[in-house]
């Protein structure tokens, strides 16, 4: 056997080894990526004052006015939670980045839904907190984009702690408080067109 055939030899066994351990560790990262998405519960969100997926001009800000929020409701968070977090943002929105319409957290964890119209206070009689808005504003903005439908998504997580930020605190700052304290979340998205 010449040494060139041993090196080819050689070559061929690596390449098929390398490729056989390169398949088992994505396997591998797929097996757990599917059991960390089975392992993290997911609450429904649903909304009264949607019409199918449809947000009405009534929650939208198109009339030189915030818009009054929807009705939310949703279904029992796992064992163990101690209060629910609410982010909404514009997933289309053309600033480049997720555009913030409500921020509320703290939020009971007995509580089952938010009423149509939540004060745009910064604290409300049932404890639940109010963050700071893209428009730099306390409470919901609706909707009102320059053109086209946008996509705005209505997340709610369901959390093992009461997360005690000030009022008026960033997206930013909501999320690095809720990070590792998620327990499950849900996910509502609605649409409007201007």
């Amino acid at each position: 056997m010449t040494s060139r055939t041993r090196d080819a030899r050689s070559t061929s066994q690596f390449s098929l080894w390398a490729g056989l351990l390169l398949t088992l560790a994505a396997t591998q990262v797929g097996c757990n990526r599917a059991a960390s998405q089975q392992a993290a519960p997911s609450l429904e969100l649903k909304s009264s004052s949607f019409t199918g997926d449809t947000i009405p001009r009534t929650y939208s800000s198109c009339d030189h006015q915030d818009g009054a929020a929807p009705e939310l409701s949703w279904s029992a968070p796992p064992e163990h939670t101690q209060s629910f977090a609410l982010i909404v943002f514009d997933k289309d929105s053309p600033f480049g980045f997720k555009f913030t319409h409500w921020l509320l957290y703290d939020i009971p964890s007995d509580k089952r839904e938010l009423p149509e119209n939540t004060p745009k206070q910064e604290q409300l009689p049932d404890g639940s907190r109010q963050g700071k808005n893209d428009y730099d504003r306390i409470g919901y903005v609706g909707p009102c984009p320059p053109r086209g439908t946008h996509h705005y998504v209505f997340t709610l997580y369901a959390l093992d702690t009461k997360l005690n930020l000030p009022s008026g605190a960033s997206k930013k700052q909501l999320m690095k408080a809720m990070n590792g304290h998620v327990l499950a979340s849900g996910e509502l998205v609605g649409r409007f067109q201007h």
